[in-house]
């Protein structure tokens, strides 16, 4: 099984290319465009990467444990509002991505579980919160069997505005 480690603000070229390949595996997934990503500097990727590790995100990957290791996957969760001390801590989980050849293996469980550990200890979230295409019948199966259930909200999926994103939302402890 790949270990699963903390991305850190030094893992930027590490980053560009986790997420150069989730960007070509899965373009709809996500809200950037792989030409953006290639447009980025190498500046830019270092701040990226010191953001996804700051005070407010964590930023999992999992590899091989080799040095030049195959990269597995990746799962971010970062706080949805630091700015409102009104509002009761939300996490967001994003950037959900498992290199084709691990899938299926159990990696996505053992990642979900150490976010939510992490979402709820370190960032002190009362819950956690992700956005799933409305026909991603796998994927919202997939985060039911962890406890998340649609909370009634959705917007227009990013890619595709005649789709829905649902949002679904799990509990922390």
């Amino acid at each position: 099984m790949p270990r699963v480690r903390r991305l850190n603000a030094g893992d930027w070229q590490l980053l560009k290319k986790i997420r150069l390949e989730m960007l070509a595996d899965t373009p709809m997934a996500y809200i950037e465009s792989i030409d953006a990503a290639r447009r980025q500097t190498d500046s830019q990727w270092q701040e990226r990467a010191v953001a996804m590790s700051g005070d407010a995100s964590i930023t999992l990957v999992a590899d091989d444990g080799e040095d030049g290791s195959r990269f597995c996957a990746l799962m971010r969760v970062a706080v949805k509002h630091p700015q409102d001390p009104a509002r009761p801590l939300q996490a967001m989980l994003i950037s959900v991505y498992v290199a084709p050849e691990f899938r299926g293996l159990g990696l996505a469980d053992e990642l979900l579980q150490e976010a939510c550990e992490a979402a709820a200890k370190e960032l002190s979230a009362h819950s956690l919160e992700l956005g799933v295409h409305e026909d991603n019948a796998r994927a919202q199966a997939f985060y039911r069997r962890h406890g998340f259930g649609i909370n009634g909200a959705s917007r227009p999926y990013p890619q595709d505005s005649s789709r829905l994103e649902l949002f679904m939302e799990r509990p922390l402890p």
